[in-house]
């Protein structure tokens, strides 16, 4: 239980530093994630749209 909270501790601070130390390249990171997600949600509300035509 110890080391999941070390662990957690530790990937919060990676992503403080990151965030600090490159605000843009994270910007990139997340808006391409965003992106990611969008269209995937398209193109699975393209899909049952047709299933269900």
């Amino acid at each position: 239980m110890q080391v999941k909270k070390v662990l957690t501790y530790a990937a919060i601070a990676f992503v403080v530093f990151y965030l600090y130390s490159q605000p843009q390249a994270a910007a990139g990171a997340v808006k391409g994630v965003f992106s990611t997600v969008n269209t995937g949600a398209s193109r699975l509300a393209t899909f049952f749209t047709t299933v269900l035509r």
